[in-house]
């Protein structure tokens, strides 16, 4: 371990440090060990990619439909199976990110052309999503941690807790490896956030004391002038793909142009401005562009989804459909929820950053933790007026969070004895029963919610499709091939029937094969009526209209007298409508003339609690028996 130097002028970390077990406010660099990046990055990516191999439980329908469904599509097109929602229909959402794992599927299809066999590339399509946002998962720590470097210095001990804080964070364990765009959109964010000029929120005494902006030009090299662009890029696109991630790039827009709060001199000259001006208006132009093209090549026409995405959700209101939360929502749980045991530690560090100038950092580490501080701030008062809110919305202010806690993180659990005849520091530890308590809770949650919470939805698909793969070992092929005929008998089959809540489980990500036909209870929100009105008021679902009266949906789906809907091989819910299934197909019930006798033949347990009554208890899957043997039905 080597000293850290300790001049203030340095750019390098001053963490609160002590002399002695005694004295802990005294903040002083102290570097602990310096690592070459690529190293580190190769480091994380194994611990995120043995993270990925440990989730296998399901959180939230839009890690499967809002990026892996309609990425299938792209690969496989309209015959692949796909289940693509009314958000792609209407051009919601830019195709870009789930561009970004069609070309995970696409690397598969390339690869199973050398004689694959079906199975071995079913597997192969399932991981592939996984292994992508790995690589995503890690390079969000990755550039927290280097951005931590940059603010407290390389091989520093606030700068190592960023990377730990990251690793051990419990909600990162649970949702960092799974496909949501917040997660994508908070990789985007730490990457924009490293390659961001710091030196734009204020420079330190450049020996005129007569003006009060600085003299430095600060894009005198090709390095500075690509890492203001880089910045700009990523930023851009993280707003395209979530338009909420431009209240980030406001507030410290905002937070530039007026000062406030901010020390040392103005950077903000002509040469300056103008240079951030022309690269604002070159990369958002470029990426603008790009963006237009990718939505024009999968919508097949002309479209600006970012803009269609405010007018549905914002307009049309459309977004209270799924639940409206209290306006202190992202206070009161999104902020605990994120940082969990940690918490203390990030209100602390929001509070600090506002008389960081106390704290003898650099003119620039101290404006930046207070523009982190401020994004933080202006992001959740903003989500905090729309009615829908989720914890996962908030998710790109985790590098902020932790890079703000980290000083005092570091000062609470850590000491470092300075002995004046020795040439390095020791580091030492201290409150290790309550750093112990932490870590054992982090390990806890995040270990239950990735392992076993909520893990029937993703086990019940690997038992449907090894299923299909025993029934029918001749309907495999991925995709179907083109002009394919089927005999009358599996063209009238429906494999699965879903009678769970809209979305309870992946769909074609995980039942892999096209052949493999589904249904499942829909939830489109009635985008033809107007906020407010009777129509909007009245209106109800599928699969609310199945929960409010089972036994009436089921003798509607196959009606007496007029054509239903085919039968089902197997019908999956959870145990809690398997009276009202037994009701209906009784002998002297509504589907008696199905002949149908329902066997239970796979069932998993689902988690020690749940957000929605209707996926209370197991989840089951139970046969019909309706394609087991020939002329059951009577008309």
């Amino acid at each position: 371990m080597s000293s850290g130097n300790k001049t203030k002028s340095s750019a390098g970390a001053h963490n609160a440090t002590a002399r002695s077990s005694s004295n802990t406010k005294n903040k002083n660099k102290t570097a602990l060990a310096s690592v070459p990046a690529r190293d580190a990055l190769a480091v994380i990516f194994a611990i995120r990619f043995a993270n990925a191999l440990c989730v296998r439980t399901f959180f939230q329908p839009d890690e499967y439909f809002q990026s892996l469904e309609p990425a299938w599509n792209m690969i496989f097109g309209d015959n692949g199976g796909a289940w693509l929602t009314w958000e792609w229909k209407h051009q919601l959402r830019s195709s870009i990110h789930p561009a970004v794992f069609a070309f995970g599927y696409w690397i598969v299809e390339q690869y199973a052309a050398a004689g694959m066999s079906p199975i071995t590339k079913a597997k192969w399509l399932i991981a592939a999503p996984k292994v992508l946002q790995t690589l995503f998962a890690a390079l969000s720590d990755w550039y927290s941690w280097r951005l931590a470097e940059k603010l407290y210095g390389q091989g520093s001990t606030a700068a190592w807790s960023v990377l730990l804080m990251a690793l051990l964070n419990p909600w990162q364990w649970y949702t960092s490896t799974r496909t949501f765009s917040n997660c994508f959109e908070t990789t985007l964010t730490a990457m924009a956030l490293y390659y961001f000029p710091w030196d734009l929120l204020g420079t330190g005494d450049d020996g005129d004391s007569k003006s009060k902006y600085s003299s430095s030009f600060l894009f005198e090299t090709w390095g500075q002038l690509n890492n203001l662009r880089l910045s700009l890029t990523l930023a851009a696109f993280a707003v395209l793909l979530r338009p909420t991630n431009v209240l980030i790039w406001l507030a410290i827009a905002t937070l530039a142009l007026t000062r406030a709060t901010l020390g040392g001199k103005s950077p903000l000259t002509r040469a300056n401005l103008l240079v951030v001006y022309r690269e604002v208006l070159l990369c958002g132009s470029i990426v603008l562009g790009l963006s237009l093209l990718a939505d024009r090549q999968y919508y097949g026409e002309w479209t600006f989804p970012p803009l269609t995405f405010l007018h549905f959700n914002v307009a049309q209101d459309l977004a209270v459909f799924y639940g409206q939360n209290d306006w202190h929502y992202y206070l009161s749980q999104g902020i605990p929820l994120l940082s969990t045991t940690i918490a203390p530690f990030v209100l602390q560090g929001l509070y600090k950053s506002l008389d960081a100038e106390e704290s003898n950092w650099p003119v620039t580490t101290s404006n930046t933790l207070k523009a982190l501080s401020f994004t933080v701030f202006t992001t959740i008062t903003s989500l905090s007026f729309v009615s829908h809110k989720e914890v996962r919305f908030i998710t790109p202010l985790l590098p902020a969070f932790h890079t703000l806690a980290a000083p005092y993180i570091t000062t609470f659990f850590t000491t470092i004895t300075d002995i004046s005849a020795a040439p390095t520091k020791t580091l030492g530890w201290k409150r290790t029963p309550l750093l112990f308590a932490g870590l054992f809770i982090n390990a806890v949650v995040g270990g239950y919610l990735s392992c076993f919470h909520a893990r029937a939805p993703i086990s019940v698909l690997d038992f449907l499709r090894t299923e299909f793969e025993t029934i029918h070992p001749s309907h495999l092929a991925i995709p179907q091939p083109v002009n394919v005929t089927y005999d009358d008998d599996f063209a009238q089959e429906l494999f699965a029937l879903f009678l769970t809540p809209c979305h309870a489980t992946p769909w074609r990500s995980h039942l892999v094969y096209p052949a493999l036909r589904a249904r499942a209870l829909t939830c489109d929100p009635p985008i033809d009526t107007l906020p407010g009105s009777a129509e909007r008021a009245s209106y109800e679902d599928e699969t609310r209209r199945f929960y409010a009266d089972r036994v009436k949906f089921l003798a509607n789906l196959w009606p007496r007298d007029r054509p239903g809907e085919d039968m089902a091989r197997y019908i999956v819910g959870y145990e809690g409508i398997e009276s009202s299934l037994r009701e209906y197909f009784d002998w002297s019930g509504p589907g008696g003339r199905h002949k149908v006798e329902l066997k239970e033949v796979w069932s998993s347990w689902n988690g020690l609690f749940t957000d929605d009554d209707r996926k209370a208890g197991r989840l089951v899957v139970w046969a019909t028996g309706f394609y087991d043997k020939p002329s059951v039905y009577e008309p």
